[in-house]
């Protein structure tokens, strides 16, 4: 096995996991459906276990991010469902930062052993990267319509220095797992008060009000970019 084999080994292990994980259907195990359904068994399991409950649902989106899955928002709601808010943002939070990190360090040792230079365009999106790293490390971590595995690849591949990857996928991986936890909440909360599973029960406030949180944050990055080409062209 040459060199390059042996650098892209990791990533590519990773990666496979990923569609063994998506393709053994563990994410059915976090539907919002199922989880209320379960929801009376899981907290009186979670409560006789608290500690191991914890740390296998850590471990559980760990996994799955640091595989690059797609889809992890599905067990990012089932924890604020189960652990509250602000629980589960805490418990989500460890885990985007490790996964996120084998996944960073598998995708820039995989990237780090091509011998050829990039093409032109791959040095000059690299070069503007490095020009303002804070700058597009904060904006590609606040969009969260992005898949969060290929935000890291790309980060890894637009060589971001890790403390920064680190920073960025923290402070701006913790707003919207707080959002969608609280999403996953509000959704608990609303359909424990007996509130029948329909489109009105989706009206809640307590599951409104973070929706609305995610769309901002969905269009802030945007807003802030034209906002600030549009300060540029006046001066």
């Amino acid at each position: 096995m040459n060199r390059r084999w042996r650098a892209l080994l990791p990533l590519g292990l990773l990666l496979l996991g990923g569609v063994a994980f998506f393709a053994s259907g563990a994410f059915d195990r976090f539907e919002p459906h199922r989880l209320l359904a379960d929801e009376g068994h899981l907290r009186t399991t979670i409560a006789a276990h608290p500690f191991m409950a914890r740390l296998l649902y850590s471990a559980t989106l760990a996994v799955a991010i640091a595989t690059g899955v797609p889809g992890t928002i599905v067990i990012v709601l089932a924890g604020g469902l189960l652990f509250g808010a602000v629980q589960g943002t805490a418990l989500s939070s460890v885990s985007l930062v490790l996964g996120s990190l084998a996944l960073y360090l598998a995708s820039r040792y995989a990237f780090a052993a091509g011998r050829r230079a990039p093409p032109e365009l791959a040095q000059r999106l690299r070069a503007r990267f490095a020009a303002h790293p804070v700058t597009y490390a904060l904006a590609l971590r606040f969009v969260p319509v992005v898949p969060l595995g290929a935000m890291t690849v790309a980060l890894a591949w637009l060589r971001c220095p890790l403390w920064l990857f680190i920073g960025a996928t923290w402070l701006g991986g913790t707003v919207s797992l707080f959002v969608e936890s609280s999403v996953g909440a509000g959704v608990g909360q609303t359909f424990a008060a007996g509130q029948p599973v329909s489109a009105a029960g989706l009206l809640d406030r307590r599951i409104l009000l973070p929706l609305a949180a995610f769309a901002v944050l969905t269009v802030l990055p945007l807003a802030v970019r034209t906002l600030a080409a549009r300060l540029r062209r006046r001066t």
